[in-house]
């Protein structure tokens, strides 16, 4: 029994050594590493929460590409979820402080908005048209959506171990001579 339990200890411990160690992306490290747009767009981010999107679909709604239907008090709702530590790539960073992340192919349409903020200790979270306690409007493929609960509290993490390896080409130099 005891071996078991060793074993599976072992085991755990190797495998969380190989997993990635997140951390959050915030104003201070962008701006320690000074960091780029073409910088950021080369760096594998991550999110912190689930973010669940839904809007309400009219009665004429006839395709639904990157989301799936379902009823919700009798009305037809479109949702999108976006799980967990599912990876993005930077799309383009409209200021300093704000970044377009996709975390789906088939459309660069398809990023959501995150932003430094101050009050977050400088992560960048998800951002909203307007916040209203923790529910939001967001824009999604150019359509509006709603975000609600623990999605409020997204943000952005990075690979810090494969964000710092540095590959060096160095070289030295033999000299020159007066022929």
């Amino acid at each position: 029994m005891k071996k078991i339990i060793y074993l599976l200890l072992l085991a755990t411990v190797t495998f969380q050594s190989c997993s990635p160690k997140l951390s959050p992306l915030t104003d201070d490290l962008v701006r320690e590493n000074n960091w780029t747009e073409d910088d950021l767009r080369r760096i594998q981010f991550y999110l912190s929460e689930d973010i669940v999107m839904s809007r309400r679909l009219g009665g004429s709604a006839s395709t639904i590409e990157s989301g799936e239907i379902k009823i919700i008090n009798g009305r037809k709702v479109e949702q999108v979820v976006i799980a967990k530590g599912t990876p993005g790539i930077a799309l383009f960073s409209p200021s300093r402080d704000r970044l377009a992340v996709s975390f789906e192919n088939g459309s660069d349409k398809r990023y959501l908005m995150f932003g430094s903020n101050n009050k977050a200790g400088g992560r960048f979270v998800l951002l909203a048209k307007e916040w209203k306690r923790r529910a939001g409007t967001i824009t999604y493929e150019e359509k509006l959506y709603r975000v609600e609960g623990n999605s409020a509290y997204a943000s952005l993490l990075v690979d810090l171990k494969k964000v710092n390896k540095t590959i060096v080409d160095s070289r030295r130099a033999g000299g020159r001579t007066i022929n």
